[in-house]
């Protein structure tokens, strides 16, 4: 909480010194004047307004930017996606099979050259980290080794609202929770249950409510009792700082497509912590799996790599290999540290004007208002805020598509927004927030 009220603070003391409000754009102007990462959004390409498909341009200008935040769902296209796909087609054009062991980018090991960049995005060591399949299939590899359950330790902890892909096992002892989940009450099911549970099995960020749990905690509490613990971290991969190794997570996944920005269905990864790299062994044996200087020897004497890297079950598609590429290179040019400390802001930002706009008011009860689902303590969430209409969602969320407004809409009243530090700005919070108003009115007046 402190460091929000720290957060608000600053927006208050801008707002002075500018001789504004709060809630002017002048603020906004401000803080993206003043952003040390502004410059990263220009390798990324945003959509124009008359480009997306539910725009009305009798009420919007088409030449606009679109207001894009939806990262948690699928981030923008890196400018250097198309470039390299290109290359490696022009490569299989006219050299054919060589392009698998030619080239700066050889089809039969390219992914491998990409997993320093991805190691540092979420707090590993290279060798731990394995850029292979997609999300649901690392998933389910990762499972099959590390859930071994017993009479006695057979059930699998996770979060009663998972996504679909993380119910891998019929045997759950659910966490319930009206909307977040308290980290003591993690704690204490851990600690009730442990001695039964084989593998806790969390997300690292909530997916619906954009709460992030915390890791270290969990997996401490979750090793103490003799348990395994593993994270889903396709919300948290890239939104927020991850300490896999140094935290003793013993394995996670997550996909590339969201705020890793690699495209629809790109590369997913794997971890396992090296703790593991001779005790943990794949239960699904795949050739890509065997020790890369005898691999293509075929002595059908497998030869298998320790760790992580012995779950590559095949060659990576290397049209997937490029987009992720152009992505870690952007996040190269900076530090987690850094987007986090930007997004705290941002996403701050963004509350203060939700706060401030569209609270709910006794004196006008019948005005649309929303509330925040999503925890208010910024050590508590990534960059996305899920906000909670008063009034049916499907509408609302209509009339922002209709004025350029790219987010994310779960039924019956929630819209996760999601101001991604890599390439939103202030001042797409501020456009948003008065995009909304009009949205609301609209809807008021139907």
């Amino acid at each position: 909480m402190f460091i929000w009220v720290l957060k608000l603070e600053v927006v208050r003391r801008v707002s002075s010194s500018l001789g504004c409000s709060p809630s002017s754009p002048q603020v906004a102007a401000y803080f993206d004047e003043n952003d040390d990462l502004r410059h990263l959004r220009q390798h990324f390409l945003m959509p124009k307004v008359a480009d997306l498909p539910a725009s009305d341009l009798s009420i919007v200008d088409g030449g606009e930017e679109c207001i894009y935040l939806c990262g948690n769902s699928l981030g923008l296209q890196p400018k250097m996606t198309r470039k390299y796909l290109e290359e490696e087609l022009d490569k299989w054009a006219r050299t054919g099979v060589h392009g698998h062991t030619d080239g700066s980018r050889p089809w039969a090991w390219a992914e491998n050259n990409l997993e320093d960049l991805m190691a540092k995005v979420v707090g590993a060591k290279t060798s731990e980290v394995a850029l292979m399949n997609g999300l649901t299939v690392n998933l389910h590899l990762l499972m099959l080794s590390f859930y071994k359950p017993t009479q006695s330790r057979h059930k699998v902890l996770l979060e009663a609202k998972a996504f679909p892909s993380d119910h891998v096992s019929q045997s759950f002892c659910f966490l319930q929770g009206e909307e977040t989940l308290r980290t003591a009450d993690i704690l204490e099911a851990i600690e009730k249950e442990g001695d039964s549970i084989a593998v806790v099995m969390l997300s690292g960020v909530q997916y619906y409510t954009g709460q992030l749990f915390d890791m270290a905690a969990i997996t401490q509490a979750g090793q103490q009792k003799g348990c395994f613990v593993g994270f889903d971290c396709a919300h948290a991969a890239g939104n927020v700082e991850l300490k896999l190794h140094d935290w003793g997570v013993d394995f996670a996944c997550w996909c590339s497509y969201k705020y890793l920005n690699s495209g629809a269905g790109g590369l997913a990864a794997a971890f396992v912590h090296e703790k593991h790299q001779h005790s943990i062994q794949p239960a699904l044996l795949g050739w890509w799996g065997h020790n890369l200087q005898t691999r293509f020897q075929m002595t059908n004497v497998m030869e298998l790599q320790p760790g992580v890297s012995g779950f590559r079950l095949s060659n990576q598609p290397i049209l997937l290999v490029c987009p992720l590429q152009a992505s870690l290179e952007v996040f190269n040019l900076t530090s987690m540290q850094a987007l986090r400390r930007k997004s705290v802001l941002l996403t701050g930002y963004l509350e203060n004007l939700i706060q401030h706009y569209f609270s709910e008011d006794p004196a006008e009860p019948g005005k649309p208002h929303v509330r925040i689902i999503t925890p208010s303590d910024p050590q508590q969430r990534g960059c996305q805020l899920s906000l909670a209409f008063s009034v049916p969602i499907r509408k609302v969320y209509q009339e922002l598509e209709r004025r350029g407004v790219v987010c994310d809409m779960r039924e019956p009243n929630v819209l996760r927004i999601a101001p991604t530090p890599l390439y939103n700005s202030f001042s797409d919070v501020h456009r948003f927030i008065s995009t909304l108003k009009d949205a609301l009115a609209a809807c008021r007046g139907q």
